[in-house]
Formats: structure tokens, sequence, C-alpha cells
């Protein structure tokens, strides 16, 4: 059948297109999920048109490269005509399942195209491919021919299957075949193996005749002896004239061209003038059209290949459009398809893609059963954690729809989130992007209770010696769906005797300080408190007997403001009015510490706990804290950087009128000291760690707030306050860590200094207790989950020990 071409449309009958599986690129997914709020997130990517099911959430979805032009029009042209437009048909995906875990993004299925009438370019994209397909049967027919003869289609039985045991493509211009890695093996639908009549094999030679990228091709059989025939396909490639001109142009949300039929009995004349009434329309909707996103390198890239192929081939403009959606893809535009290629005789090539506009952004809330139900979670609060490339208007971007999914589940209301993209059915080549979101219990309760046994009378423990103790907490979230909340919590050792060490906390959380509305991002908080810690200044050095403990109970008031000055910093400044406790382990009020004398008994002649000198200390001052944070991870090691600066401003309110200035200055660097490729399951680089911390204060300083030196967090090997307690202090610390298998092993070295400053501090501490003001230490360890494994070295004594912590040092 005949099938004529002008510059922006095509004339040619539908093909079937290929049932293949087509050549895979990086997975592009552009659905996202995360599951709990309070965890770590799965997220999911889905490519459906249909909204995905929360409850799969760890399958894989493979989205074929599936428009290697497997051409769904002919192309052909005639010698009046300027130009030539190529269309690369849409093959629709085939879904392999729900999506992937980890971490989504780049790829996607190639392809597209438009027109038709069939339901619009993103529901082929986005649909399983209704594949037309012969009756599959095991049973085949001999071919019944002398073996290795050449038989022509036309000279095959009609009355026989025939078994493809092998198929060839032939270059006739290259005089040779072609591997089965040429992009040429993706346009065919047989498949070796596979069974089919003479009427099939005369369909597929029908199709590649018509699709336009071949000049001539031909069928033909060879025979084989055990009864099958190989397939060889000789073709010559369509070419087309040089250009020197590339253009890219966006042609989302414009209708897609249709194939239409010229008739066939049109003179000359009028088909002339078709073609220029064509030319006028292509032109009108190059016009149109917007830009593309194609970054100029990659243009540059394309007219390299122009210039050095000299004419355009239909392998050339496979290579363009490869180059094209690669590009797309590793930026993250999941939804990019190049659909068309126009202008093919004239001197400037026109890529169409159709780049995925977001044409609305639906947020929906949904119960546990997945219903859509009235959320109590008001919209803006939502919206203004959304980046904007995620916006209507803006082109969509599986890293925006990831970074919409961090930044909502960092809001810590919900316990399943979805962040979705679906074809817009009013839209050709829009995409609707869906937030779906399940909400928390806004009022939840937890007891968390131990028992300690003490010793009675006689050494043994009796039923009135058992101490219940623990915590009792609740909360109550997005209050007035504002997304505030009033935390609580009560601690104590022993539920039937509280007031010995009750602690409590009481915390208001106000976030959105200047409106929903306004982008500053202020938070309010406000809490009463109540605790009661073990101070280290009153700790023994190296030799010396146990030191009786004094413990610092705090209750007062704070508040303060945090900003986010970017994703990185943020502000904190506010106010604390408290009131000191200093007692020893009796709870009896002490205004001084404690050592063991020769006797065995108990001085209290110790340097002064408090300021005020009889125990109780009432102040108030103001606080800062501004804190950046770089840091990253990396296959599960952190990288980057991170610091700190906080500063303790005294008012001179309360006991002997208190005026000081204490500042803290931390810095930590984690150097990635090899670059890996990241991804799921890749092993992590080595990092070494680098952390500095100085601490300093001018004015009126309690013993309480002294800096305490040596202990897990500040100089390892060391008990805590092991080894003094100063007005100044300098940490440093360097840590290598080296991955093994799913975990890290680490050397490290530190040391801590007082900079001499111990003596400042009131009583000396330090040296009544015998401690050294300076210490070094190193050592080996391995993190085990969440514990430490460490063995340090005290280098003051050259003595080892091994312990084990919870949590990071840095």
């Amino acid at each position: 059948m005949a099938s004529f071409g002008a510059q922006g449309q095509l004339f040619s009958p539908p093909l079937t297109p290929s049932p293949r599986p087509r050549r895979r690129l990086a997975s592009a997914n552009p659905a996202l999920k995360a599951a709990s709020s309070t965890t770590a997130n799965t997220i999911k990517c889905d490519l459906s048109s249909s909204s995905s099911s929360s409850s799969s959430q760890n399958t894989e979805c493979l989205t074929p490269n599936n428009s290697l032009f497997a051409l769904a029009r002919a192309l052909a042209f005639s010698a009046g005509a300027a130009g030539i437009f190529l269309r690369i048909s849409p093959v629709s995906p085939l879904i392999d399942g729900g999506g992937f875990s980890g971490g989504g993004g780049g790829g996607g299925g190639d392809g597209g195209g438009g027109g038709g009438g069939d339901g619009g370019f993103w529901s082929r994209i986005f649909s399983p491919a209704a594949i037309a397909k012969d009756e599959e049967s095991s049973e085949w027919d001999a071919h019944g021919l002398p073996a290795n003869i050449v038989v022509q289609l036309n000279k095959l039985s009609g009355f026989k299957k025939y078994k493809i045991s092998e198929i060839l493509f032939f270059d006739r211009l290259r005089g040779s075949t072609v591997g089965t890695e040429d992009s040429f093996f993706e346009m065919v639908t047989i498949r070796p193996g596979g069974i089919y009549n003479k009427a099939l094999l005369q369909k597929e030679l029908e199709n590649l005749a018509t699709c336009g990228m071949f000049e001539k091709v031909d069928l033909e059989g060879k025979t084989k002896p055990d009864g099958t025939i190989a397939v060889m396909i000789s073709f010559l490639e369509s070419t087309w004239q040089s250009a020197d001109k590339f253009r890219c142009i966006n042609v989302g949300l414009m209708p897609q061209t249709k194939p239409i039929e010229m008739d066939a009995d049109m003179t000359d004349k009028e088909k002339m003038e078709f073609f220029h009434s064509q030319e006028k329309d292509y032109k009108r909707r190059i016009d149109k059209s917007r830009p593309c996103l194609l970054p100029m390198p990659v243009y540059n890239e394309i007219m390299k290949m122009l210039r050095e192929q000299g004419k355009v081939s239909a392998r050339l403009l496979q290579k363009i459009r490869d180059r094209v959606q690669k590009w797309y893809h590793d930026e993250g535009y999941a939804c990019a398809q190049v659909v068309n290629f126009g202008n093919l005789n004239t001197k400037e090539v026109v890529c169409e893609v159709v780049e995925g506009d977001i044409t609305q952004l639906v947020i929906q809330f949904q119960d546990k059963l997945g219903n859509v139900v009235e959320g109590n979670t008001q919209l803006p609060v939502v919206f203004r954690e959304l980046p904007k490339q995620l916006r209507q208007g803006h082109v969509f971007n599986i890293e925006a729809g990831k970074q919409a999914l961090r930044n909502i589940n960092s809001l810590a209301l919900f316990s399943n989130i979805e962040v979705n993209p679906r074809p817009d059915e009013k839209n050709e080549g829009g995409i609707i992007v869906e937030i779906k979101l399940k909400e928390l219990e806004q009022k939840t309760a937890e007891v968390s209770s131990e028992w300690s046994i003490v010793p009675g009378r006689g050494g043994r423990p009796t039923l009135a010696s058992i101490q219940p103790g623990g915590t009792v907490s609740f909360e109550h979230r997005n209050i007035k769906g504002l997304n505030r909340s009033i935390l609580g919590s009560v601690t104590t050792s022993n539920f039937l005797n509280p007031q010995d060490d009750l602690a409590f906390k009481l915390e208001y959380v106000h976030p959105y300080l200047d409106g929903v509305y306004n982008p500053r991002n202020r938070t309010l908080r406000a809490n009463c408190f109540n605790s009661r810690k073990l101070s280290p200044v009153f700790t023994g050095g190296p030799g010396v007997d146990e030191v009786p403990p004094i413990w610092v109970d705090r209750a007062g008031i704070k508040a303060n403001i945090t900003e986010n000055l970017t994703r990185q910093s943020k502000f904190t400044y506010g106010l604390v009015m408290e009131e000191i406790t200093t007692r020893d382990e009796s709870s009896h009020v002490s205004a001084h510490g404690q050592r063991v004398l020769p006797s065995g008994g108990i001085s209290a002649d110790g340097p002064p706990t408090t300021l005020s000198g009889t125990g109780i200390d009432r102040m108030a001052f103001a606080q800062a804290n501004i804190t950046r944070d770089n840091t990253k991870f990396v296959n599960g090691a952190i990288v980057g950087g991170r610091n700190v600066f906080q500063v303790d401003q005294g008012l001179g309110i309360g006991s002997n009128f208190p005026f000081f200035n204490r500042h803290q200055l931390t810095l930590t660097r984690f150097v990635q000291l090899k670059k890996v490729e990241e991804g799921a399951g890749k092993p992590p680089p080595p990092v070494l760690v680098l952390h500095g911390h100085y601490g300093g204060c001018v004015g009126d300083l309690p013993s309480y707030d002294a800096f305490a030196l040596g202990g897990p967090y500040s100089v390892r090997g060391y008990n805590m306050g092991e080894l003094g307690a100063a007005r100044n202090i300098l940490e440093v610390a360097a840590e290598l860590r080296i991955p093994v298998r799913n975990t890290h092993v680490y050397v490290f070295a530190e040391h801590g200094n007082d900079l001499g400053s111990s003596k400042d501090v009131k009583g000396n501490p330090t040296e009544v207790y015998r401690r050294m003001g300076y210490g070094s230490s190193y050592g080996v360890g391995a993190k085990l989950g969440l514990v430490r494994a460490e063995y340090a070295v005290d280098h003051n004594s050259g003595t080892g020990a091994v312990f084990f912590r919870f949590g990071e040092r840095f």
C-alpha cells in the first residue's frame, strides 16, 4: 500500500506494535511511597494508570524501553515533499509488578506518539500493552523440504505452522549481517523459537516494508535439517538529506498530530497543495511549542553526531533519541518521552518531546482501609512542604517527588505517604500528581516500666523491696490541623515513692509562628521541666577512693524559637529560668562536695556546689544556638560537615545576680576517602572523622555548669569528668572508619585539655579530687547495631579497658 509523508504529517496505515520485550533503561518510576513516619521510609516507585496499593511495599517495577523505533505508523516521502516527519510510536510498557523499594529515579519507558483517538498519550504510556498474539501452540509442522535451501516467502505453504529457529538481519549497504544488539532487531515481532504461519510472516514483512525505516526490505527462509526455518531479513536502510541544525521542542499539552490518509485519486497539483498545507500547519505547531529543557552541551553533542554522520539515517535518529531521553532520565524527568522527529528532508531536524507537564496537584487523605476521607490536617501545612518543581506548570521530576516525600514525612503526622503521578485524561500529555496521606492517631499514651530489686535485711530482696519504675508519656499532636502538639512525660525509679526522684517534662510545640501561609519557618517551643542528673564535676581522679556523688536537680521553664534559615541551617534563641538544687545520695541538699576520710567517714568540706553557697541557685539566662549540618548518607556512611555554636548569656537575675557568658563551638568533618557507586546494596566508603570542640566561660560560673573533661562524648577511655572540670576546654579527635560487611570498624585517637583553667573554677574540684586536667586516649572499636564496642587505652596511666556504649560519638 502506498504511503506518503509531508513535513509535519504522515499518511499511512496503522501497524501492529511489537510484543517483544524491549531493551531496558535505568528504572524510572514516577511514584513514591513512604511507610511510617517514625521509621526508615520505604520508597516505592510505580508506573501505573491506577493508584498504587499501600499494601504492596516491596515489589519491583521494570519499565521497558518501549519505543526503539517499533513504528506504529509508516513513513514514506514523495518527490515534491519539502520535508519528512518521522513518528516514534508508543508501545505501552509492560508492567511487571507494583514498583520497587529503595529510592526510585532515572529511566522510564521510551517512545510516545500522538493521536489515534485511543485514550490519549499517557494512557498508552502508563497502561499495559494490549498485544494481539497468535494462539500459542507447541505443535508445528516440519517444512518438508531439503535442508539448507533458500525459500521465498511466497513459496511457503499457507496450511503449515513453521517453527523459526533463527532470525538474521542482512545489511545490503554494508554487505554483512548485523548483530542482535542492533536496534533494528527491536522492530521485529517474530522471535526465535516462535511458531508462525505464512500469513503472519507476510504481515511481518508488510510492517517492515511500510514503516519507513527501509528503502527496501525482503524476507526469506532457509531450511534446517531439523525441520525448522531460519529467517533472513535483508534491508537497505532509509536515509534523508544531511542536516546542519537541531531543534528540541516540548509538545506536551499540545494536541498530538494524527496521520491523515491522502486520497489516492489526487492529482499531482492537489498533492503539492496538500503538502504545502501540511508544511504550514507543522510550522505553526513548532511556533506554538515551548523550548525543551535540554542543555546546550547535549545540543552540541547531537550537532556533532549530525556533522559526522553526513546524511540523516534511521540509526542516527535512534542515537539522537536515545541521547535525548538518557539526559531526561538521568536528570530525573521520568515521564519525558521523545515522540516525533520532524523536518527530516530539510536542513533542520526537529525533535518533539513530551516532557510530562504537571497540570494538577491533588492531595487525598485516606483511612486505614485506603478509603478517601476528610483529613484533620489543613492543606496549607502539606502544600508548604512541597518543592516548587512539583507544582502545576512544572515538569514532573522524580527527585522533586522524593523531596516532597521526605519533607512531608518530616512533619511526623502520617503513617503512610504516597506521591503518585497519573495521566491527565483531559490534557493529553499532562500529569496529575496525587499525594495520598494516612494520618496518625492524634492522641497517644505510652507506659514503659522497669523493675529494680534492691537488697533488704540480710541482703535478700523482699516483696517490699521490689521497686516498680518507668515512664508514663502522652502526646496530643496536630492540634487544629496545624501540626501543633502537647507532649508530656513523667519518669521515676519507684512509682511507690515517686517524690524521691520524680522527673517530668511538659512541652508545647507551635510551628508556623508567623502563619501557615508565611514562607518564614519559625517554631515556638515552651516547656516546664524537672530533672535529676549525676554531676561529673565531683568525680575522683585515678587512684582516688570513691567520691560520694552529687546529684543536680533542675526545675524551671524554657521557651525558645527555632527558625530554619535553610535546609541545612537553623537558628534557635530563647529564655531559660530555672532553680538548681544540689543533693547528696540521700537526697539532702548539699552545699559542698564530699570526700571520704581515711577513717571511712564522709567530710562535706569539698568545693562549693552552687554559686550562692547554699546548695540552691536560681537564675535566668538567654540561650542561642546556630547549627549548620551538611551531612548526608552515602550507602549508609555519613559524610559531610556539621558546625554548632551555642551561647548562654546570664542576665544578672537570680542568686548573687549571676552575669556570665558561656559559649561552645563544635566542628565535625566526615571526610569521604574513596568515591563509591551509590545505590542499594553498594558498599559504603571509608570515612575519616575530624572533630574539634572548644568551650569557654567569662563571668560567674557555678561548679555544676563547669565543662567536664573525660567520658564517652569527651575523651574516650576515661570516666565522665575523670580528667577535670574547667572554665575553658579544648577537645580534638580523629577517627578512621573502615567498612566491613554490614558495619564498620574504626581506630581513634583523642585529647582533652583544660587550658590551665581548672584552678579558676570555684573550689578547684579538679585539684581537690586529684585529676590531671588533661589526657589522651587511643583505641579501636566496632559498630554492632546501635552499640559501640571499644577498646580504649588511657594514655595517662597506660592501661586499657573495654567499653560498650550506645549511640554515636560524633
